[in-house]
C-alpha cells in the first residue's frame, strides 16, 4: 500500500502511531486506533445462511446488529472451538455496517514510532499480505498492521476478496 491510510494519520500522536493490538495464533497484529469502535466479549451468535466461511454470524451488541468475522478463517488458519465467555472481538465500522473481528486475544494500545513503519515483506504469504497495510519491527517480534478495508472486503461470490 503506497498511500498512507487516513486512519493511520488520525492515529498518530507525537510522531507515534497508536494501535489496538490483537493476537491471532502466535502473530501480533495492530489495528489503527482511529478505526476501533470498541472491544467486546462475543455473546450468542446467530448463523447467517450462505455467508462466506469467515462470517461466523450476527451478534446483538447493545441494540446494534454486528457481523462477526473470524480472523483465523480470514487469515487461512484453522478455527478454534470457542469456550464459554472467552471469545473476544474488536468492533469496527465500515460505511453503515458494524463488524466484530473475532480474535484469539486483545492486547493493549501500543504506541509505535512512525519511523519504524516498513512495507509488507515480500515473503509474507499472499493471503496475509493482501490483508496487511504495513509492518513495524519491534524488539522481539513483528507487528503486522491490518488494512481494515481489505479485511472487511468480501467479493460478490460471498467469499473473501
Amino acid at each position: 500500500m503506497s498511500a498512507i491510510d487516513p486512519a493511520i494519520i488520525a492515529s498518530t500522536v507525537d510522531d507515534a502511531i497508536q494501535y489496538v493490538t490483537v493476537t491471532v495464533g502466535e502473530q501480533l497484529f495492530g489495528i489503527p486506533i482511529a478505526r476501533v469502535r470498541d472491544v467486546f466479549v462475543v455473546g450468542a451468535l446467530t448463523p447467517v445462511p450462505l455467508a462466506p466461511p469467515e462470517v461466523q454470524g450476527l451478534v446483538n451488541l447493545r441494540g446494534r446488529v454486528v457481523t462477526a468475522v473470524c480472523m483465523r478463517r480470514r487469515l487461512g488458519l484453522p478455527a478454534l472451538e470457542p469456550t464459554s465467555g472467552s471469545v473476544m472481538a474488536v468492533g469496527l465500522e465500515q460505511g453503515d455496517e458494524s463488524f466484530g473481528l473475532i480474535v484469539d486475544g486483545v492486547g493493549e494500545v501500543m504506541r509505535v514510532p512512525v519511523d519504524t513503519r516498513e512495507p509488507t515483506p515480500p515473503h509474507l504469504g499472499s493471503r496475509w499480505a493482501s490483508l496487511a497495510s504495513h509492518i513495524h519491527r519491534l524488539e522481539d517480534r513483528l507487528l503486522i498492521v491490518l488494512d481494515v478495508d481489505a479485511v472487511l472486503a468480501f467479493d460478490n461470490d460471498g467469499g473473501a476478496g
